[in-house]
C-alpha cells in the first residue's frame, strides 16, 4: 500500500473534520492536530484553510474532466461518449461523496481567486458534454429541437443534485442510479433512426 504523502492526510482529515463539524467551526490548529503534524506541515502544502477548501474541490473535478476526455477519446459515437460521460458523472458522486458535499455547503467561503479557478474548470467540463451532444444533433443521432446548451445543462443539473439525496446503504447501487439516469436521457434525446444503437443502454422493461 503507498503511503499517503502529508498533503493528501491533511486533505482527508479536513474532509472528515468539516463534515462532522462544518468549516468554519474547524481551524488549521485541530487539522493538524487530529493527524499528528505541524503547523509548518501545513502552510507547506497549502497557504491558508481557503486553498484546503479549493483543493478538496479540485479533487474530484480534476478527476471527472480527465475521465471524460479518456471516455471522449476512447468510444467514437455520440452515445457511447454521453453514455460513458454519464457513468464518470455518476460515478464521482460515489467515489467522492463527501468531498463534495463539503464543497457544495461550503462553496460560499471561497475567496474569488478560487471561485474563478472552479467556473473555468466546471465549464470545461461542460464543454466537454456539450461537444459530445452537439455532434450527436449534427449527425442526426440527437434530437436537433432541442437546444444544445439546455440538454447539457438539464444533465448536469440533474446528476449534481445527486449528492442531497444518494446514500451508498441505500436501495440502489450508484451502478443502478446510472442506469436509470442514462435511461431517461437516451430516451429524451435520442432520434427514432438512432434509438437502435441506444436500445443496448436502455433498461429493458
Amino acid at each position: 500500500m503507498v503511503k499517503k504523502t502529508l498533503k493528501q492526510r491533511i486533505v482527508d482529515a479536513s474532509v472528515e473534520l468539516f463534515q462532522q463539524d462544518g468549516y468554519h467551526n474547524v481551524t488549521v490548529d485541530r487539522i493538524v492536530e487530529y493527524i499528528g503534524a505541524s503547523k509548518g506541515g501545513f502552510y507547506h502544502n497549502f497557504k491558508s484553510k481557503d486553498e484546503l477548501l479549493y483543493e478538496i474541490h479540485d479533487v474530484f473535478i480534476s478527476y471527472v474532466i480527465q475521465q471524460s476526455q479518456d471516455a471522449y477519446d476512447k468510444y467514437d459515437t455520440p452515445i457511447t461518449r454521453l453514455c460513458a460521460m454519464l457513468q464518470t458523472l455518476t460515478q464521482v458522486f460515489d467515489m467522492y461523496q463527501a468531498h463534495i458535499t463539503i464543497f457544495y455547503e461550503e462553496s460560499r467561503s471561497l475567496s474569488d481567486e478560487y471561485s474563478d479557478i472552479i467556473h473555468k474548470k466546471r465549464d470545461h467540463y461542460r464543454d466537454i458534454l456539450q461537444k459530445v451532444i452537439a455532434e450527436g444533433q449534427e449527425s442526426k443521432v440527437f434530437r436537433t429541437e432541442l437546444p444544445c446548451t439546455i440538454v447539457t445543462m438539464a444533465i448536469v443539473g440533474m446528476i449534481n443534485w445527486t449528492y442531497k439525496w444518494f446514500k451508498q446503504s441505500g436501495q440502489l447501487t450508484m451502478e443502478q442510479i446510472t442506469d436509470v439516469f442514462t435511461d431517461m436521457v437516451l430516451r429524451a434525446i435520442v432520434t427514432e433512426q438512432a434509438m437502435e444503437e441506444a436500445k443496448q443502454f436502455i433498461i429493458k422493461g
